[in-house]
């Protein structure tokens, strides 16, 4: 499968260039009779998947046997067909009649009827893979949906990832539409690691176990991987096998998506929007931004709509908490028989710390100003704010004093030109 990939940045890629990579890439007569399943991303994800979805469907819907959507959930929520048709910018009754023949399917990474083990990354693969960090076999299950199909093709967008480097490619896949003993795995590999030597890299452990993975999965795939501005443009396209459009997609989301300062603010505050709509994804406000906070200061993460930790998640969570790495690694024994996934999501919202004579000592200070309540807030340690306190304008234009506001937080990534001592540099 040749790559095609196209870039307009710092431009905008129009819909009449879009249509003809799409007419390039996927030609009618190859599909004549087919059936094919796209994967998508939920809401959590900024991208014109409707755009690429209809303009799929203009390109073959007309000839092919089955033309279905699978949302890649990962462990979040399953989202009603009306959600659905917002992801793909279409009404309810457009789907009904003009795009009636497309099923909708969420995936169910709890369900274990929903799931098909293709095989295992073995104790030698994981060890070579993870630079010996891990010995251990893993176990892989993916949806058995997939099988269903004669090609699977991938839709979605590339941005810097707390866990895996970047986002996109194979990671549709896994943690997408993987089963939990994989996800568990890597997401724990990735804390291990840290957010901040993880984020914003392209050949990082994980995405090298998230390949691996994807490679086990013995059908035909294909991956439509998009970059988007901040704007919410579309500013690249590519398209090829999961792991050459995800190549071509990480390097132009490198230029757009990392923003680079010159020295550490005192305080940060993360402005979350609506489609972060718990603490499990709203947390991305901390990955995407504790790289340029100062040691002692705080990161606000602001989300006065976000009342729940996690819909999936919350119980385990409030339980355990959220610790640094060192807190979990040094009383392994006590806390390895919990969802790898959810210690890694731990670590990732508090930040790099230490434990020092079996005390915790975070680097940074996480306070949440969301609908959250202040006793749920101090037992899962973390700070506590009003987000009534809060008027985002008393943060604007103050980064000479220290003061960082970001009004759309959670996709763009803020990195230090220098990169710290912490973080692995000299400074």
């Amino acid at each position: 499968m040749n790559l095609i990939s196209k870039s307009a940045f710092p431009g905008k890629l129009t819909d009449g260039q879009v249509a003809q990579i799409v007419a390039q890439a996927l030609p009618a007569a190859d599909y004549q009779g087919k059936k094919i399943l796209l994967i998508v991303p939920d809401h959590t994800r900024t991208a014109p998947v409707g755009l690429l979805f209809k303009t799929i469907f203009n390109q073959i819907g007309a000839v092919t046997k089955e033309l279905d959507v699978l949302v890649a959930l990962g462990t979040h929520p399953p989202m009603s067909e009306e959600a659905i048709c917002h992801r793909l910018e279409i009404s309810v009754e457009q789907h009904r009649n003009e795009f009636k023949k497309v099923r909708f399917f969420n995936h169910e990474w709890d369900n274990p009827a929903a799931l098909q083990e293709i095989g295992s990354l073995t104790s030698a693969d994981v060890k070579e893979l993870t630079g010996g960090l891990f010995a251990m076999d893993v176990p892989v299950e993916i949806n058995k949906l997939v099988f269903n199909y004669d090609q699977v093709i991938i839709v979605g967008p590339v941005f810097p990832h707390e866990v895996v480097g970047f986002s996109g490619g194979n990671k549709y896949l896994f943690p997408g539409i993987g089963g939990p003993k994989i996800l568990n795995f890597f997401h724990w590999l990735g804390a291990v690691v840290t957010n901040p030597m993880i984020i914003g890299n392209k050949w990082t452990p994980v995405r090298k176990v998230v390949d691996r993975a994807g490679a086990l999965v013995k059908i035909n795939k294909a991956c439509f991987a998009m970059v988007v501005a901040p704007d919410k443009s579309l500013v690249s396209l590519s398209f090829g096998t999961p792991e050459a459009a995800w190549d071509a997609a990480s390097e132009i989301s490198k230029q757009v998506h990392i923003v680079y300062q010159e020295r550490p603010f005192q305080t940060v505050l993360s402005n979350m929007p609506p489609m972060y709509d718990d603490l499990w994804v709203a947390g991305k406000g901390m990955y995407k931004l504790e790289p340029v906070v100062a040691d002692g200061g705080e990161l606000i993460i602001y989300a006065p709509h976000v009342t729940e930790i996690s819909v999936t998640h919350g119980k385990t969570i409030e339980r355990i908490g959220y610790h640094c790495r060192d807190y979990f690694l040094t009383q392994w024994d006590k806390f390895k028989h919990e969802p790898w996934g959810i210690l890694a999501h731990s670590t990732h919202v508090r930040g790099i710390g230490k434990m020092e004579n079996g005390i915790e000592k975070c680097r940074i200070k996480v306070t949440l100003a969301t609908g959250i309540p202040e006793a749920i807030c101090r037992k899962i340690n973390l700070g506590y704010r009003d987000p009534k306190s809060i008027n985002l304008e008393d943060y604007a234009n103050r980064e000479d004093e220290g003061v960082l506001l970001v009004r759309k937080a959670g996709e763009m990534l803020y990195h230090l030109k220098q990169q710290p001592k912490w973080a692995g540099g000299k400074a």
